[in-house]
């Protein structure tokens, strides 16, 4: 490897160009990265190639369907300097900071555990109101039928709306006062994190005015809202809690830079 180019290639999602980040767990991963000022490149993936490309790099998958089978998704990152694959946003951030000790630290001593079950725990609350997010999805439209037959496809692995009949595009959204509710679910949800979020009381984040990995985790959810809610969905979210998740956003969205 040229020893001026960076060692660490990350590789993502591709949107709609502009390409930017727009899914979860990249989001968390790339706000890692920047966060540790760490020096990388983006190899940017056409959705339909995400699967094959893990396994052509050969990179296990993190996660799995209901039915056992390997769901392979994205991100990966790739040291040079080390030759190794992380194949997993949670453990990219502990690689992180083992191999660049130089900076702050995302994950701080003695709290590796305490994140992974905070991270569980947001995934869980977001993903319930999923829906809300997936029709915003910036399909990159020379694939976009393919990316929608690949989110109908996993969406039916998960469960079907009707017993008996094949899951469609349109039943990965919510509309009208079904949407409405949903927002409410979802302002509910998150009431959750608002009590851990209230002790220090200083700052947007857990600790105050520096964040560390547990904050980047639910700024990977907020920036997915960010590129994907509609506007009117996107201003009602930054609005609950007395402003939290949009000061939360605005506070991290230095980070989030590609």
């Amino acid at each position: 490897m040229n020893p001026q180019q960076p060692s660490i290639v990350f590789y993502d999602i591709a949107s709609a160009p502009p390409k930017r980040t727009f899914a979860p767990n990249p989001f968390k991963a790339r706000l890692a990265l920047n966060f540790k000022a760490a020096s990388y490149t983006t190899a940017w993936v056409e959705y339909p190639d995400v699967a094959s490309t893990r396994e052509a790099l050969g990179v296990p998958a993190s996660r799995k369907f209901p039915n056992g089978s390997d769901f392979h998704t994205l991100p990966i990152l790739y040291d040079g300097a080390t030759e190794q694959y992380v194949g997993d946003s949670f453990d990219m951030a502990l690689y992180l900071d083992d191999k660049y000790p130089d900076g702050p630290r995302l994950i701080p001593h003695g709290t590796a555990g305490v994140i992974k079950a905070w991270n569980d725990r947001v995934d869980q609350l977001f993903s319930c109101s999923v829906r809300l997010f997936v029709h915003g999805t910036p399909l990159n439209p020379d694939n976009a039928d393919a990316c929608r037959q690949i989110f109908v496809s996993r969406g039916q692995s998960f469960g079907p709306p009707d017993k008996g009949r094949m899951m469609k595009w349109d039943d990965l959204t919510v509309r009208g006062e079904q949407r409405t509710e949903m927002l409410a679910e979802l302002e509910a949800a998150l009431g959750e994190l608002v009590a851990y979020y209230s002790y220090e009381g200083r700052g947007p984040f857990l600790s105050g005015q520096q964040p560390t990995y547990a904050d980047l985790i639910v700024g990977g959810w907020l920036g997915y809202a960010h590129e994907t809610l509609p506007p009117g969905d996107l201003a009602q979210l930054q609005t609950w809690h007395d402003g939290r998740w949009g000061d939360m956003w605005r506070a991290l969205a230095k980070y989030a830079d590609c």
